[in-house]
C-alpha cells in the first residue's frame, strides 16, 4: 500500500476521468498494465509507470513505482491512499 501526498489540482490526473487534458488517467493506465503485465519482472513495469506518472504530472518516488510494479507483477491488488494538499 502506498501513501502520496499531492495538489488536489492534480487529483483529476491521478484517477479515471476522461475529461482530462493530460490524456488517459493514472488510474486507467495502471489498470492497463495490470491486465497485461501480470508476471513481467517489476524492473520492466517501473519505466511504463514512470512515463505515464510523468506524463499525468504526478510525482511518484520511485520507491513508489517500485511497490505499485511489485503488485502487478504479482497479480495483487494496490491500494494507495492520498492526502490532498
Amino acid at each position: 500500500m502506498g501513501n502520496i501526498s499531492i495538489d488536489k489540482k492534480a487529483l483529476p490526473r491521478l484517477l479515471d476521468d476522461t475529461s482530462a487534458r493530460h490524456g488517459a488517467s493514472y488510474q486507467q493506465a495502471f489498470t492497463v498494465l495490470a491486465a497485461t503485465h501480470r508476471g513481467r519482472p517489476p524492473a520492466q513495469i517501473v519505466p511504463l509507470l514512470r512515463r505515464t506518472a510523468d506524463e499525468a504530472l504526478l510525482g511518484f518516488t520511485g520507491a513508489d513505482l517500485r511497490e505499485q510494479a511489485e503488485a502487478i507483477s504479482a497479480g495483487q491488488p494496490y491500494e494507495l491512499r492520498i492526502t490532498l494538499t
